[in-house]
């Protein structure tokens, strides 16, 4: 027994950690929206939705036993988002503050809210844990599946610009940490997601290891000299004709003078 809750509380510990580390990746992004006061060119949606999944996950570990782990880390999730979204709406522009407030009220505010009073309300003990676990859960494997957008454009395009393997590699890390703790503390809302959470991170680091070698230089090199081999044979085809103009031009004046 003793051993089993040593085991759980290393694993909560390195998800904590690893999800910290994921949680402050867009620490050098805000640097930059800081340094050029302005955030054109950047979306407030990827951390609204981590904002929301913070508060959902912090309403379920509230009621659920033994959770302190996934209410430490979804606290610092939540203070880390609001400080991002914060900065975001002082450099964004007065449409980007609209949506982003517009999607806030919905998703933030009346979203959580009605998930708040349907399961305080119409929910008691065990039974609003299930219930609040199932949409932590399916949120969840929604917000892993988002990334598959980014996965086929690399295959698209086949360039990593899009998809950092440090990212992947610690997102992939923090599935791993939390898929343990969850079967170790028998909780299936938090265990199933993040297989799927291991398998995607496993397929963006492999697609990463295919595509990380930059072919634009090497498709583009074979490219210009097909171009250039075609321009010399033009040219090699051209300059006969225009011998054989010059001289029947030369021939045609000799005749001229004899005359």
């Amino acid at each position: 027994m003793g051993l089993h809750f040593t085991w759980l509380f290393g694993f909560g510990v390195l998800g904590n950690i690893t999800s910290c580390l994921v949680c402050l990746a867009p620490l050098p992004t805000f640097y930059q929206i800081c340094k050029k006061k302005t955030s054109q060119g950047f979306q407030s949606i990827p951390y609204l939705i981590a904002l929301f999944s913070a508060m959902i996950w912090l309403f379920y570990a509230i009621f659920s036993e033994n959770a302190m782990l996934l209410i430490t880390i979804n606290s610092f999730t939540f203070f880390m988002e609001t400080g991002y979204i914060s900065v975001y709406l002082f450099y964004a522009t007065k449409k980007d503050k609209i949506l982003t407030f517009k999607l806030l009220l919905l998703l933030n505010i009346f979203g959580f809210g009605l998930i708040c009073a349907l399961t305080l309300f119409l929910a008691r003990g065990k039974r609003r844990v299930q219930v609040l676990g199932w949409i932590c859960m399916v949120f969840a494997l929604c917000v892993f599946v988002a990334p598959l957008g980014i996965v086929r454009k690399v295959i698209k395009t086949k360039s990593v610009e899009f998809m950092p393997f440090s990212l992947s590699f610690f997102l992939t890390l923090s599935a791993v940490m939390w898929f343990f703790y969850g079967y170790l503390k028998k909780d299936k809302f938090v265990a199933i997601p993040n297989i799927l959470g291991f398998i995607l991170g496993i397929c963006q680091m492999v697609l990463y290891l295919i595509y990380r070698s930059p072919g634009k230089n090497e498709a583009g090199e074979p490219r210009i000299q097909e171009l250039s081999e075609q321009y010399r044979s033009d040219i090699s085809i051209a300059m006969p004709k225009l011998n054989e103009g010059a001289s029947e031009v030369s021939e045609a004046g000799f005749a001229k003078e004899q005359t």
